[in-house]
């Protein structure tokens, strides 16, 4: 009796609050999660900036002794780096307040299960992209940098600019964050029915070789001990991605 009433009261198929606003009363409301986000990152940033050189000491640190120091050639390239650096930690150190504004707006549109949905995947979409990025930073981008910046020596010095090496290591960390990605993005598939673990199994061969391809191709060396090493990381994302598809599928 008590359940039935609660689902009555709380239909788990309807919005667990559904304000009536108008299109004016949305814009606003939406002009006001902005202006609040907005505000968070000129807060953070500021305290960010005053940390910027620390900070590309920290992003230098995987190059080893084999970078003394970093150039800049410009006037304003030593400023522009500290800026970039310095907003980038500000966003992210202000991001669990920006992710409280935006799910604050949409919060009461959804029913409850797209609520507790919505949570879960943001909640383990944040921890799998860090653990890629803290994988690259600790492990990849050492082994990486070595190798790169030990090209041609000892004839060659590496004289890096700072704005170009600090776009390939956040690059190398962003796109090794959206890699780990990959089993929540094949959990979301399989929940919406567009692939499904005999699928997955199926073209495993195809898959295979297309990751030995994007190995071969992101690696800079040509012999297959590197290239297998950079395999491995892509084919067990893969198949956990199917085990993940398979467990979603049995849960669903």
């Amino acid at each position: 009796m008590a359940t039935s009433t609660l689902q009555k009261v709380l239909p788990p198929d309807e919005p667990a609050s559904s304000p009536r606003l108008t299109f004016v009363e949305h814009l606003d409301e939406l002009r006001r999660r902005l202006l609040i986000g907005l505000a968070a990152v000129v807060v953070t940033s500021s305290l960010t900036l005053w940390k910027a050189g620390w900070l590309v000491g920290w992003l230098k640190r995987p190059a080893g002794d084999r970078l003394a120091r970093l150039a800049f050639f410009g006037p304003t390239d030593a400023l522009a780096a500290y800026v970039q650096v310095g907003v980038l930690a500000g966003v992210v150190l202000a991001s669990p307040i920006l992710f409280y504004q935006a799910w604050a707006f949409v919060r009461p549109a959804l029913t409850w299960r797209q609520r507790a949905s919505a949570l879960a995947v943001a909640g383990w979409g944040s921890a799998l992209f860090v653990a890629g990025a803290a994988l690259a930073y600790w492990m990849g981008l050492p082994w990486l940098l070595r190798f790169l910046l030990g090209v041609g020596s000892p004839y060659l010095e590496p004289v890096l600019s700072v704005n170009r090496y600090l776009s390939f290591v956040l690059g190398v960390l962003v796109t090794c964050g959206l890699v780990c990605e990959l089993p929540l993005v094949i959990l979301l598939l399989t929940r919406a029915g567009i692939v499904s673990p005999e699928l997955l199994r199926r073209t495993r061969p195809l898959a295979w070789l297309i990751l030995v391809i994007a190995a071969a191709v992101i690696t800079p060396t040509t012999d297959a001990v590197t290239m297998i090493l950079a395999t491995i990381p892509l084919v067990a994302l893969y198949e956990l991605s199917i085990a993940v598809s398979r467990l979603s599928r049995i849960s669903h």
